[in-house]
């Protein structure tokens, strides 16, 4: 004969059996319907390198995610997705870009090229992979705006090459007829207090200002 503990073990069991799979079906539904909300949102596409990718801090703390936090704080129907890569060229950035053409993006935010100036990379190779990835996303999506980030770099291939690196992304922009950022690390750039023990890239305090530099040219298409 079980005991009245028994008996209200066993009921608890009953209870917990028929309630979990509607409880389980609930937390689907919200899950779903958060998803759905979400892919909604305008989307702002940063495809870049590790600069985009935040290397060396938490990826929220990087400009991507910053400026996704301003986004959400200004309720505006927008959502941030980072497409940075470390050690990201212009030509594996362009054999990438196709994972990404899935979904229209609102603004793309190209930010490539940084890595081609450190290793001497032929400019012209480099100028080439850019306008054919800024081809490849006004083909596909007409409608997007696409924001070019301005890259400097220093003298180490020699003078030549450093003037004929920085003028490139004005040349490509007025090209292209696409937005640009003049210089992405204004500011930050050759300061060792902003700047990680490496020296290119930015600490937390560092992306704080490359934010404030990007926001205005996006906050225009918003």
């Amino acid at each position: 004969m079980y005991s009245r503990i028994h008996i209200l073990y066993f009921l608890i069991l009953v209870f917990m059996a028929c309630s979990s799979p509607k409880e389980e079906k609930s937390t689907q539904i919200i899950n779903q319907a958060s998803q759905g909300e979400e892919v909604q949102k305008k989307l702002i596409l940063f495809f870049g390198n590790s600069l985009s990718a935040g290397y060396g801090i938490d990826e929220d703390d990087a400009f991507p995610g910053l400026v996704a936090s301003r986004i959400d704080s200004l309720g505006l129907n927008y959502r941030v997705v980072n497409g940075g890569l470390s050690g990201e060229t212009t030509a594996s950035g362009l054999s990438r870009l196709d994972w990404f053409m899935e979904e229209e993006p609102a603004i793309f935010v190209l930010e490539l090229g940084g890595n081609d100036g450190l290793r001497g990379i032929s400019l012209d190779e480099t100028k080439r992979n850019l306008k054919a990835m800024i081809q490849k996303v006004r083909g596909r999506f007409p409608d997007a705006v696409i924001i070019l980030a301005g890259m400097q770099i220093p003298p180490n291939m020699g003078q030549e090459y450093t003037a004929t690196f920085e003028k490139m992304y004005p040349l490509v922009a007025e090209e292209e007829d696409v937005h640009l950022i003049p210089f992405l690390l204004e500011g930050v750039a050759g300061d060792p207090e902003l700047n990680l023990p490496d020296g290119i890239h930015p600490t937390e305090a560092g992306h704080q200002i490359v934010f404030q530099t990007i926001w205005p040219h996006l906050e225009k298409h918003l």
